[in-house]
């Protein structure tokens, strides 16, 4: 498979059309491959809940667009941004196990996101609700 503009051109059109404003676009080879690699495409306004992975680093590298990774402490405040915006050679960011984090999208944007293990949904102790 190749990543090309047409494959991104894709994926932020079904984006734009989602309710979500984001869409991903898995990569992985069979559904019994145990790693999280996947196309992610976001819009301004696209709403991700603070959450961390306790299982895994993630891997964020932005394709197109610019955006800010921004990390949180236990209570909600925010401890660190990141602003990833590769025109000013800032790829992408390593977070680390446990991390709360979320994003804030500046402009449409596609991220490479890649975990360790298999895909598993959210546990509600892996969200920081308001």
């Amino acid at each position: 498979m190749e990543l090309n503009d047409q494959l991104l051109n894709d994926l932020a059109a079904r984006a734009i059309a989602s309710e979500r404003l984001r869409m991903n676009f898995d990569l992985r080879t069979t559904a019994n491959d145990q790693s999280q690699r996947m196309l992610n495409a976001l819009e301004p306004g696209t709403i991700l809940p603070i959450h961390r992975h306790t299982q895994s680093t993630e891997v964020v590298v932005v394709l197109r667009g610019r955006m800010d990774e921004i990390f949180y402490d236990d209570q909600r405040r925010e401890i660190a941004r990141y602003h990833l915006d590769p025109s000013k050679g800032v790829y992408g960011l390593s977070i680390p196990v446990g991390q709360w984090h979320g994003i804030e999208v500046l402009e449409p944007t596609v991220i490479l996101e890649c975990k360790d293990g298999a895909w598993a949904p959210q546990k509600p102790e892996d969200v920081l609700t308001e």
